[in-house]
């Protein structure tokens, strides 16, 4: 089965939900706090320093940067996603994968729940707002890499369009390459250059969204050319730099009617 997103629409501005069914394994970097619930299927997955294990009903809670690795799965699995962004909480680190039964998770799933009955805009304010306030209430529980992970990846966040070299990155962390590398993999879920290019990406889909031409985006985001840029686009994305503005264009002509 190939994978298939399908958007949900919601009436609350800066919200976005969507539907995702695949049996292919996932890799990939999250670019804003997701709220993620299994709808039906299975599957084991690596996320916040640990193995969790998913089922119908389950809850998943991301922030920004938190890598997502599917370990296996037990036939497709379909997901409804909801990602948003909001300056007040952005240095929350939220992580958690919480159980149909477990009541901590009630407020993502009402959440879910508005979203898939296409609530109003002000029951999804509400939701929403339950929900931010359950993310506070456990993050008690997250896990923290150590210091030397956590310089690297403020360096590599920090200069994610610049070139950066893994003895300088090693030096900055004030670790030994070697060490960095097993412990950056270990603690984020991909090794420093899998995550810098998850960076990379994710900035090129801003500078997109905001109506900048394909064509110009590789220098802006730290990448050699385009077939670069296409390459990696394509591979995590799922499309080209090309087709992604294209369908940004299209859903903003639909907005604006």
């Amino acid at each position: 089965m190939a994978s298939r997103a399908e958007p949900v629409s919601v009436s609350l501005p800066g919200l976005r939900a969507t539907r995702v069914a695949n049996d292919a394994p996932f890799v990939g970097m999250k670019e804003t706090f997701m709220i993620s619930r299994f709808e039906a299927g299975r599957s084991e997955f690596w996320a916040h320093g640990r193995a969790w294990r998913g089922a119908p009903g389950s809850v998943v809670v991301f922030a920004p940067g938190d890598v997502h690795r599917d370990l296996k799965r037990d036939g497709p699995v379909t997901y409804q996603l909801i990602g948003f962004s909001t300056p007040h909480i952005e240095a929350l680190a939220v992580q958690s994968c919480l159980a149909v039964d477990d009541r901590r998770g009630l407020p993502f799933q009402r959440l879910h729940d508005a979203v898939a009955a296409g609530a109003d805009r002000f029951t999804l304010e509400c939701a929403l707002a339950e929900a931010i306030d359950a993310m506070r209430a456990i993050e008690e529980s997250r896990f923290e890499p150590t210091r030397p992970v956590r310089r690297a990846l403020g360096l590599l966040r920090e200069r994610a369009s610049e070139a950066v070299t893994l003895d300088e990155l090693a030096e900055y962390a004030g670790l030994d390459k070697f060490h960095l590398c097993r412990a950056f993999r270990a603690q984020v879920g991909m090794p420093p250059h899998a995550y810098l290019t998850q960076l990379r990406i994710a900035r090129a889909k801003q500078l997109l969204a905001a109506g900048a031409k394909p064509k110009d985006i590789a220098p802006q985001v730290g990448l050699y050319d385009q077939s670069q840029l296409n390459r990696h686009f394509r591979r995590i994305v799922g499309m080209t730099p090309g087709q992604f503005s294209a369908k940004n264009r299209q859903a903003a002509a639909v907005a604006g009617r």
